[in-house]
């Protein structure tokens, strides 16, 4: 009887239904990769960093809020200077947090590395159209080296580069300023007695960036363009050689417009990243020349490149030629040191 009531039986047909499927931990909601387009985001202007926080201000310079950078920004180097949309909470209420979601294409970017071996580069500040170079004339005394490698990075960063020697009061500026006479360089001085006039005609309506050893005046010359930046200053130490007041980079505006970007005092400024030609190639006389240079001329002239075509030059560019050779000798020995030693000669030039 088992046995005949066993025939009968028909074997089950497992579907969908039979299967029970365990919500995962994190729940159930399918992920995408569809981002929010942020259509709402104002745009601005970072003016300060301070570790993991940005200053920014929107479309009014004292419209300032506080942002964080967005998650799906990752580790993408966001810089004073740079142009950003902002989302949340854009009141600038003490205790908020907006959030920088996008940052803007850069026009310009000046660029370093830590010493002439380090391969790595580092964005001092972006989207600036000059550089301003802050040299002391006296205590401490001017040094040729930091002006030298400063010039490099602005002819191939594609910034204005400017020459303010301050402390006209102790020493003269001529003797100074005549060793670059012969290149794209405007001067100005910034005594603390002189008015601030000329510097204001070349500052105001543009974007500058101010680089310069510790203790050369850059912070007094920045409270005397903007007074309310109360930016802290120093003296010059007992051998010689500025102290710190400055820790960070920040942008201030001027009441005529235009931005001037206060930063830190250098102990280095390495070019590890800038080959001889970016340098010729912003000389617009000489770029044409070099077209005629045989592969691998280092534009130095003879002996090292006998066949450089710079070499038949006359006249003015042929001055403009020994001034860019002066930069590109700077780039040619911090090659040849295995150490970086030419970044720690620079202190001392």
């Amino acid at each position: 009887m088992g046995g005949a009531a066993g025939v009968g039986l028909i074997a089950r047909e497992y579907d969908e239904s039979d299967v029970h499927v365990r919500a995962g931990r994190r729940g159930s909601r399918p992920r995408t990769k569809t981002r929010p387009e942020h259509a709402d985001a104002e745009s601005a202007m970072v003016v300060t960093v301070d570790r993991g926080r940005w200053g920014c201000v929107l479309s009014d310079p004292h419209r300032r809020v506080t942002a964080m950078r967005a998650r799906e920004l990752g580790r993408t180097p966001i810089v004073v200077g740079d142009q950003v949309d902002v989302v949340g909470d854009l009141s600038g209420r003490p205790d908020t947090l907006a959030r920088i979601v996008r940052r803007g294409p850069r026009r310009s970017v000046l660029r370093r590395t830590a010493d002439d071996t380090d391969p790595t580069e580092r964005v001092v500040v972006a989207n600036a159209d000059q550089m301003m170079v802050v040299v002391a004339l006296a205590d401490p005394p001017p040094r040729t080296g930091l002006v030298d490698r400063a010039l490099i990075a602005a002819y191939t960063g594609g910034l204005r580069p400017i020459l303010c020697l301050t402390k006209t009061d102790l020493a003269p500026a001529e003797p100074f300023a005549e060793q670059f006479a012969d290149l794209d360089l405007t001067v100005v001085t910034a005594g603390r007695d002189q008015p601030l006039e000329p510097v204001h005609q070349l500052l105001d309506g543009h974007t500058t960036v101010l680089l310069g050893h510790s203790g050369v005046g850059k912070s007094t010359l920045v409270n005397r363009l903007v007074p309310q930046a109360d930016r802290a200053t120093g003296d010059v130490s007992g051998v010689g050689k500025g102290r710190h007041t400055s820790t960070q980079s920040v942008a201030l505006p001027l009441a005529a417009g235009g931005w001037v970007i206060d930063t830190p005092g250098l102990r280095s400024f390495g070019l590890a990243h800038i080959a001889p030609d970016d340098v010729v190639t912003a000389f617009s006389d000489l770029a044409a020349a070099v077209a005629d240079c045989p592969r691998g001329c280092g534009h130095l002239g003879p002996p090292a490149d006998p066949e450089c075509a710079l070499d038949a030059l006359e006249g003015a560019p042929a001055r403009r030629v020994a001034a860019a050779r002066r930069l590109l000798t700077v780039l040619h020995q911090q090659r040849a040191s295995p150490t970086g030693g030419e970044t720690d000669r620079m202190r001392d030039q």
